[in-house]
């Protein structure tokens, strides 16, 4: 609605995970390279966890896109808020295993099993994926995924399971630690600094096509400071914060324009 006003291609603070939007401040950076490290090098078990929307599934995807080709088998499960079986059920069922899925848990994991070692064979890795794993309220789901980990070859995990999830994850995996001890690779994402914020706003504008600034200092300033610095909260407010302006007809965005914007989102 507001992209021809300002110059732009396309809407360039939309809360999907484009990769081509994606910024990496250093914690990004290293968020990355852990979980790719984890993945390269078979660890087992990884842990990212970060409040909600500073990028922690963004990261994955990434991770995940960066993977080579007919070389990784992957499953990304959404939905951590299912029985033991049913999540195992599911893993199988973005694994590929779509038709004729066993209900009982000893036939799923034999059906894992299988599955696992066929992609061993095939000379693929299977990465697992587990999303807003911190929703996770029963210790025996963590079980069944800690039993994922029991298989292994020549002391080689035959799957890389990585759970990502709010702060409160961590603490629920400390809780249980025959659990807690296959974790190889933990990291923390928190908010982006003042300078990672400005540089995080000028360059989803510059892949929108921004050919001239859009925000002034003072409202770049702002926005990190009514944001924290967190990704989801700073696209919501540069987003209103455009369509604002351009129903003000303004050159640019400036203080006035954010407060106003802040102002709404709170009702």
């Amino acid at each position: 609605m507001y992209e021809a006003y300002w110059g732009l291609s396309e809407k360039p603070f939309e809360n999907t995970a484009d990769p081509k939007f994606l910024y990496y401040s250093h914690q990004h950076e290293e968020a990355f390279t852990r979980l790719t490290y984890a993945i390269s090098e078979q660890k087992g078990a990884a842990v990212l966890t970060g409040i909600f929307g500073c990028g922690k599934t963004v990261i994955a995807q990434a991770v995940l896109a960066s993977l080579s080709k007919g070389k990784y088998e992957t499953a990304f499960v959404i939905n951590p808020q299912l029985s033991g079986a049913e999540l195992l059920r599911e893993i199988l069922y973005d694994l590929g295993i779509k038709d004729n899925l066993p209900t009982q848990k000893t036939d799923i994991l034999h059906r894992l099993s299988e599955l696992l070692h066929n992609n061993m064979d095939d000379g693929k890795q299977t990465v697992v994926i587990v999303d807003e794993a911190h929703l996770i309220e029963d210790k025996l789901i963590f079980e069944e995924l800690r039993l994922l980990l029991n298989f292994q070859y020549k002391n080689k995990f035959l799957l890389t399971l990585i759970l990502l999830g709010q702060p409160e994850l961590k603490e629920k995996i400390n809780n249980i630690k025959q659990f807690a001890q296959r974790v190889a690779i933990k990291y923390h994402l928190s908010g982006l600094s003042e300078t990672e914020t400005n540089e995080y706003i000028n360059h989803r504008l510059k892949v929108a096509g921004a050919g001239k600034l859009i925000f002034d200092d003072r409202s770049l300033k702002l926005i990190y400071e009514q944001s924290g610095g967190i990704p989801r909260r700073i696209n919501q407010i540069c987003d209103m914060a455009l369509l604002t302006g351009f129903g003000l007809h303004s050159e640019m965005i400036d203080e006035k324009i954010i407060l106003e914007t802040v102002k709404d989102l709170e009702g």
